[in-house]
């Protein structure tokens, strides 16, 4: 029996034993986990800045905090998820129950990626453990440094009989795969996506594939061009373009194109000053087989903006293609670097034929102070996740479901126990030319303003659910069966004996500065809308 076979079987014995299903029990391990996000922060900010370059802001924003506001949800909320769910009965049943159970799926396997090893490791964790599953976790071999961090410290705050931590490379992960789980997850590129498909179906195993793709960013002739390109270069070159939902291509008209560059131009110094190489806030691509396949794509169009790397410490500039054809080496994949590709388009139907041509991808952005031409690229188009007037920051918000479609994401209709696809969306008012507006969200509230309704009591260390939903957590459907339940319900029993609460905190505040709102943000421009 190989190593992995044995330890499979461990954990599958620890799970049929019912060790995980007693909420104190997850309650504890959840702490566990706050504690060592406390106590190992340091070490993960040496060990991002190690393996990429990561500024320790971006690290706290993208890395921490994520996990940290994923663990006061889960723990504020798991008392309700764990609820059996009554449902309606007919005539010949009126004196029996009837009701719908969340129950485990077993052993689960996690696989994650390089690009943000932590958040992409530990909240697919989160929702495990707090759906009462036994968890092996295989880190990423290319952030060599995290991963030796994550194996060599997180198996001493868990339970070591129901959760462990394998290293390996690429071949020791197809032996692992050998293996029956309950459940995959995997964030990846999609050739390795389909080798874990693949070994999946031999054990009818079902799976989440998080694989990216190319997400488009309209950008409409009436919109305050400063603020567009202040929020796309932010989602664009933070982590230096190595996020799977940011802004992968720009489509906009050539007079929009001529003023976004200037702006771009102007943010891009605002954010990284006259020189990104010597900016601590900018990242580095994370390996030399990465940095070459990112370099050689500067070769399709015109550069405009950036375009100059140093091999040694695998440093590309922030950049802006001009003059991009549909068929450059560019537009054939996912970039996953800090390479900004504007393509032009003739109108918003244009755009909007030019997206559905292509996979559907993990995300799309709108930018227009119309709020029809937002609606019309909602309606027409379909993707994982939709953000108007803004960029990657709908990922941030633990009330909407983690979810794609097509290549983006299959697995999503097992994950979230929904027979219908879920996008998840966000939109903001976007101001016309000169004028200000302060975030407004018509379909969720914001998270700077507290809700309408009075939420419920929560203890003293808890903090308020700015943002109120009918959907569990983003990961929740870890639970077998379907997972939509109320938010709302009384806040978990205190840890078990000799576990410290876990210290609440409040979700990320807004990133930018509010300024006065303007009477209208102008006429829509687009033909018979």
């Amino acid at each position: 029996m190989s190593a992995h076979t044995e330890l499979v079987s461990r954990l599958r014995a620890a799970w049929l034993s019912g060790k995980t299903r007693p909420m104190e029990y997850r309650v504890a391990q959840l702490e566990a986990l706050g504690r060592f996000l406390d106590e190992k922060k340091q070490d993960i900010l040496d060990a991002t800045a190690l393996d990429m370059g990561k500024p320790p802001f971006e690290v706290e924003l993208s890395e921490i905090s994520i996990c940290r506001s994923e663990l006061n949800h889960t723990l504020n909320n798991l008392g309700t998820w764990m609820k059996d769910k009554h449902v309606e009965k007919n005539w010949a049943t009126q004196l029996d129950s009837a009701f719908i159970r969340k129950d485990p799926y077993g052993v689960v396997l996690i696989i994650g990626p390089w690009n943000y090893p932590i958040n992409l490791l530990l909240v697919p964790l989160i929702g495990a453990i707090a759906a009462g599953n036994c968890v092996v976790m295989k880190p990423s071999e290319i952030s060599r440094n995290v991963e030796r961090l994550v194996a060599e410290t997180l198996p001493r705050y868990l339970d070591k009989d129901c959760f462990a931590v394998v290293t390996a490379g690429t071949e020791e992960t197809t032996r692992l795969l050998e293996n029956k789980f309950d459940y995959i997850f995997f964030t990846g590129s999609p050739s390795v996506g389909r080798i874990v498909m693949t070994a999946a179906a031999k054990h009818l195993t079902p799976v989440t594939l998080e694989l990216g793709g190319k997400n488009p960013c309209y950008v409409s002739d009436t919109c305050n061009v400063q603020n567009v390109a202040r929020r796309v270069a932010w989602g664009r070159f933070f982590n230096a373009g190595q996020t799977c939902v940011a802004p992968d291509y720009v489509l906009c008209s050539l007079e929009m194109q001529e003023k976004l560059l200037v702006a771009l131009r102007e943010a891009i110094t605002e954010f990284y000053g006259p020189n990104p190489q010597e900016s601590p806030d900018f990242a580095r691509i994370v390996g030399d087989k990465h940095f070459q396949r990112v370099q050689a794509l500067l070769r399709s169009g015109r550069v405009a903006i950036g375009g100059q790397t140093d091999a040694q410490t695998r440093y590309i500039a922030p950049t802006v293609l001009v003059d991009v054809q549909q068929d450059d080496p560019v537009m054939q994949e996912e970039i996953f670097g800090p390479i900004l590709p504007i393509l032009t388009v003739t109108s918003l139907d244009d755009a909007i034929a030019f997206i559905n041509a292509r996979e559907r991808p993990l995300a799309i952005y709108v930018f227009s102070s119309c709020k029809k031409v937002v609606n019309q690229v909602l309606e027409k188009t379909s993707s994982g996740g939709f953000c108007a007037n803004d960029t990657i920051m709908h990922m941030t918000l633990t009330s909407l479901p983690f979810g794609g479609i097509g290549t983006s994401i299959p697995g999503n209709k097992v994950l979230q126990g929904s027979p219908a696809h879920r996008r998840q969306g966000k939109t903001r008012a976007l101001p016309a030319v000169g004028e200000i507006l302060p975030r407004v969200l018509p379909a969720l509230p914001s998270p700077t303003t507290p809700p309408t309704a009075a939420p419920e009591p929560l203890p003293r260390d808890c903090a308020w659910h700015l943002c109120p939903s009918a959907d569990p957590p983003a990961f929740s459907g870890w639970a077998g069966g379907p997972s939509l339940v109320p938010m709302s319900g009384p806040p978990p029993p205190p840890p078990s004996p000799g576990v410290g609460p876990l210290a609440r905190c409040r979700l990320i505040p807004p990133l930018e500065f509010r300024l006065p709102v303007p009477t209208s943000p102008g006429p829509c421009p687009v033909p018979g809308l």
